[in-house]
């Protein structure tokens, strides 16, 4: 009776195997493909490539010949469709877009795991493809991303020195903070579950969070940032917004508190002439400058 429990120790072996496959799962992006277009814009679809063979799709929208240009990335779940309220007064305002869907999201290619970095590889992708295009100023390219996009934006931002302009809607200050408020919202213990997963996905993303954390990478961006954050976000409060704009770097960084949530932008389409001034004044900036 004594060794009757020998027979378990296999299982024991695959405990391991099957909470990490349970926890991609519960963290895996849902995917939502787009069902309309962007009216009344002059758009066709693109397919750019990117990282690991894989191709995003997007929709293109050309301004005047050597207009300055914008990626447009959404967050975690959503689709180029999302940030269409963005599209026409950034149009009409005179700059080119793109706006994209990251990989495992809207019509772009699957891949083993979505991630922070991997939407930044994907911006990434995006700001070499305007580059490529002849009606594009290749030295004027900024990017807007919304929540995890704003802050691959940031991080995209932090690695590449030719990004001229960076819009962060509803960003959040740390992976790590994030994803513990994702555990608490699921009743999910911190010790020993939680701190496990957090572990587990550092491991499988290939990056510390603090890495990444926009908080961290955006003392690195020589550009000019507005983080726009809504003051009634349930998701990523705005105290976050405040955190990622106090290590910025002065006078380079701006943050503007608006009315709204996480989900509607923080209600920016009533904010994008501040918007649409902060661009101008960066893309008219000497590239020495940024």
């Amino acid at each position: 009776m004594a060794l009757s429990w020998l027979w378990a120790l296999p299982l024991l072996g695959l405990l391991p195997w099957g909470l990490n496959r349970a926890i991609r799962h519960g963290l895996a992006a849902p995917r939502v493909r787009e069902t309309g277009s962007p009216e009344g814009l002059p758009w066709q679809a693109v397919v750019v490539p990117t990282r690991n063979g894989k191709q995003l799709f997007g929709w293109f929208i050309p301004a005047a010949p050597r207009a300055p240009a914008l990626v447009v990335m959404h967050g975690w779940g959503g689709n180029a469709e999302m940030m269409l309220p963005l599209a026409a007064p950034l149009h009409q305002a005179g700059y080119t877009l793109l706006l994209m869907d990251a990989r495992c999201h809207g019509g772009s290619d699957d891949d083993s795991f979505a991630s922070l970095p991997r939407f930044a590889e994907d911006i990434e992708a995006g700001l070499a493809w305007l580059g490529d295009q002849s009606g594009v100023d290749a030295s004027r390219l900024g990017i807007v991303g919304h929540s995890v996009g704003a802050g691959a934006a940031l991080l995209a931002a932090s690695r590449i020195s030719a990004v001229r302009a960076v819009v962060s809607l509803a960003a959040f200050a740390h992976p790590a903070t994030m994803m513990k408020r994702w555990l608490a919202g699921k009743r999910i213990p911190y010790w020993p579950l939680g701190a496990y997963i957090l572990r587990y996905v550092q491991r499988v993303i290939g990056y510390r969070f603090d890495d990444i954390a926009p908080v961290r990478t955006i003392s690195s961006i020589g550009c000019p940032v507005m983080l726009i954050h809504g003051q009634e976000d349930e998701i990523v409060p705005l105290a976050d917004a405040e955190a990622i704009h106090a290590a910025g770097t002065p006078g380079r960084v701006q943050l503007l508190a608006v009315a709204g949530s996480h989900d509607d932008y923080g209600d920016i389409e009533r904010s994008l002439a501040v918007v649409t001034d902060f661009l101008s004044a960066a893309f008219s900036e000497s590239p020495a400058a940024t």
